[in-house]
């Protein structure tokens, strides 16, 4: 895998030198500085930048350029997530002050993980056409890592904060090594100046304010806020000073107000607490404050807690397969009571409502911000428990149309408003001549629906032209698990897009069950309506070159013992050719 992976950039590199320049010809342009679509343009890259867009028909392309053609297809600059995390990995372990699963996996464990497996996550935001992305708060150890990236051909641009400085620190993040601590309380001033000082030798792209306050009630709201403020002050005057934008995370209006009115230059949640004032509106729009509504975030944590999440096709299809699959385990793990009292809990009609408030007010607040000229970045807070890298953020593009945003105004808060969240709007963000040549090439237009910005042809990063579906290479492995996490979310097509169309299933060691995805559409479709319940606990798994052997252990069949099995999958061409059964 290691090595087909760097064969893969070779050729990349090779393919994007040997060409002088890029001519995309006869493409819709976006403008979405001035919210037009411009018909029938080629736009030239050179050198990783557009060198020039020119009316088609008046183009002349050199021989040795390299031409896609853009006829019926439509050019939108690359997206911006503007609210990620790498210390989480979007699975279930990842936050252990939320759920605490530490018996089961070390925190250490998921440390590593996301270590040795950033470069994968990375190259999946660029597969969906995600060309950079901001990480507000980060450990040290990560920022060290994000300078390995820093012109990689086919991840993303990244941005990072340092840990986040905090007026609350979770006590099972506080033992951790330096290096790997995503948090630094400051319970002073001075401290707060220290902690922006401390991060500045490796070279944080903004300082990022965790601002968590007391919220039993209004007064207590207020109390807190105010008695943090001191510290809030000289943290964004120290980071001012040293020429670095200041992120807030303040889910309150009371607290907002308090950041946006001291200096801070980037609200990364919605407000939900309350429907904001028309004075609030007024204040952001005055200061140029950007506003990142991050809507789904904890809708997933509630999902994933109650054991209601419903990931897509889409989702099982582009997501981690790990971390996705992860998500499951609280139906097998043994601590039954810690789980089952998340579970009433946030299936609870109280806690439902309550939620459902929130959720309202947030989304009422988003509309109500745009439509009072605050500046909105899309951004997913991608990496806490549910919220899987780079999947999420489509599934947040439509959570702000479900919030009464236009088409127009989403694009723009994927696109040309995040470049302002570090004042980078002048190199990109846009398709314009001498901006950095971060595009994609869509099929359809997502000016008439959001959804076709899904429908992804070609990216172009950093000037390198890309085709999308070579840039994670599937293991047996992988794909055994994508099928899987399918099963378990008895999701059919995605169970079946693993297999081969002439895939062949047999009883083993050699008698045939059925050949061909049509036989398992019929045989796994009904099973999934016959048994929601259905679960599959991997108890052992073997890999070997092209074969995978599972253990299993199913359960939600309506029996009482869980059925053991043996599964031994068979892969040619990235695809499952056989799978044989052994009970």
């Amino acid at each position: 895998m290691r090595r087909n992976r760097f064969l893969l950039l070779a050729l990349c590199f090779i393919i994007s030198k040997s060409y002088s320049q890029t001519y995309i010809q006869n493409v819709s342009v976006l403008d979405v500085v001035n919210k037009k679509v411009i018909p029938k343009q080629t736009v030239i890259i050179s050198n990783g930048l557009i060198s020039g867009i020119q009316s088609a028909p008046q183009t002349k392309i050199p021989a040795d350029a390299e031409v896609i053609n853009g006829e019926g297809k439509f050019l939108l600059p690359g997206l911006t997530d503007a609210h990620v995390h790498f210390f989480q990995s979007g699975g279930l372990y990842t936050r252990p002050d939320v759920i605490d699963l530490r018996k089961f996996q070390s925190y250490e464990n998921e440390i590593a993980w996301v270590h040795s497996n950033m470069e994968d996550l990375l190259r999946r935001y660029v597969q969906n056409g995600i060309t950079s992305v901001i990480d507000v708060g980060a450990p040290v150890g990560l920022l060290q890592k994000r300078n390995q990236f820093r012109n990689h051909l086919l991840t993303p641009t990244v941005f990072m904060s340092g840990p986040l400085l905090t007026s609350y620190e979770p006590e099972v993040f506080k033992n951790l090594l330096p290096e790997d601590k995503p948090f630094t309380l400051i319970a002073t001033a001075e401290e707060g100046v220290k902690g922006v000082r401390d991060q500045l030798p490796h070279r944080p792209d903004l300082v990022k304010i965790w601002y968590i306050v007391d919220d039993t009630n209004k007064d207590s709201i207020e109390i807190s806020a105010n008695r943090f403020l001191p510290v809030l002050k000289a943290v964004i005057e120290e980071a001012h000073n040293n020429n670095l934008r200041v992120a807030v995370h303040a889910t309150q209006q009371f607290p907002a107000r308090l950041a946006v009115e001291n200096g801070c230059d980037y609200l990364v949640h919605g407000i939900d607490d309350e429907v904001v004032s028309d004075g609030f509106v007024r204040l952001l729009k005055s200061k140029n404050v950007i506003l990142c509504p991050t809507l789904i975030v904890e809708d997933n944590y509630f999902k994933t807690l109650s054991q209601t999440q419903d990931y897509s096709f889409y989702d099982l299809a582009k997501s981690n397969p790990v971390q996705v699959g992860s998500i499951e385990d609280l139906k097998h793990l043994s601590d039954t009571a810690t789980i089952n009292q998340y579970k009433r809990f946030l299936r609870s009609e109280a806690f439902v409502s309550k939620w459902g408030n929130a959720d309202s007010i947030r989304k009422m607040n988003l509309k109500k911000l745009a439509g009072g000229g605050v500046i909105i970045a899309a951004g997913t807070d991608a990496g806490n428990i549910g919220t899987q890298h780079a999947t999420s953020f489509y599934n947040e593009l439509l959570a702000m149309k479900e919030a009464g945003l236009t088409n127009w105004e989403i694009i723009q808060s994927a696109t040309i408003n995040p470049a302002k969240i570090l004042n980078h709007q002048n190199s990109t963000g846009s398709i314009a001549t001498g901006k950095t040549a971060d595009l994609i090439l869509l099929d359809a237009n997502p000016v008439d629906s959001i959804q076709h910005i899904r429908k992804i042809n070609l990216v172009i990063n950093k000037g390198h032209v890309i085709n999308p579906d070579t840039l994670i290479a599937t293991t047996p492995e992988t794909l055994v698990q994508q099928q899987l996490n399918a099963y378990n979310a008895g999701n059919i097509e995605a169970f079946l897009e693993p297999y081969a169309d002439d895939v062949e299933l047999y009883n083993f060691p050699d008698k045939l069950l059925g050949r061909g995805k049509e036989i398992m559409r019929q045989q796994y479709g009904a099973i999934f309506k016959q048994f929601p319940n259905l679960h599959c606990e991997i108890k052992g798994r073997i890999a070997n070159g092209n074969t995978v052997i599972d253990l299993e252990s199913i359960s939600g069949l309506g029996q009482t013992e869980s059925m053991k099995a043996i599964a031994i999958y068979e892969v040619k061409d990235g695809k499952i050719i056989k799978v044989y059964f052994k009970e």
